[in-house]
């Protein structure tokens, strides 16, 4: 074990060498949302104390092994921190704070991806990480809007009525994956 990680420490100054601007900045990418996703997720007197630190270091793993479990584990510390500010800290679940921490976490997970693919020596054209980024964006406009109407419908439905539209939307969610799973099988 300690002979596989002195191999790959002894590779960093080649990575180095051989690293390209794109893949560098999908890494960068990975690594600022993550952040933003930790700072908005957990409570400021965790943020302000000695936490901070590994809470960075998870916040920047993906980035640094986007092939790992480091994404999945980020992503559930910051889902635990909203969950400690919330119901430990008794903080207000504010709007901005739902869409920005799915944003950031959606837009991690799909940079981790295409970083996953994408050697760091790769020559790759700025469109390639563009228009993923550009796709990226959209769903999380789509998801923003639709959580900002389910919201609007919630204040209104109350009781049997708002039950009922909670198992429609869970049988078309469930309805379009599958449909979705299908479609993929296809090709």
């Amino acid at each position: 074990m300690l002979t596989g990680l002195l191999r790959r420490l002894s590779r960093i100054p080649t990575v180095v060498r051989r690293a390209t601007v794109v893949p560098i900045l999908v890494r960068c990418g990975i690594a600022l949302c993550g952040v933003l996703a930790m700072a908005v997720a957990w409570p400021a007197e965790v943020l302000a104390s000695q936490f901070v630190v590994p809470l960075l270091l998870i916040a920047i793993w993906p980035a640094a092994a986007p092939r790992g479990r480091g994404a999945t584990f980020a992503a559930l510390v910051t889902v635990g921190g909203w969950i400690v500010d919330t119901a430990g800290y008794d903080s207000r679940v504010a709007l901005w704070r739902v869409i920005s921490l799915a944003t950031f976490l959606y837009l991690g997970h799909t940079l981790t991806a295409l970083a996953a693919v994408l050697p760091y020596d790769a020559v790759v054209n700025l469109d390639v990480p563009g228009l993923w980024l550009g796709r990226a964006l959209v769903v999380v406009l789509i998801s923003a809007v639709l959580t900002v109407l389910a919201l609007g419908l919630t204040a209104d439905l109350g009781g049997d009525a708002f039950q009922l539209a909670t198992l429609v939307g869970l049988a078309a969610a469930t309805g379009v994956t599958v449909l979705l799973v299908r479609l993929t099988r296809r090709t």
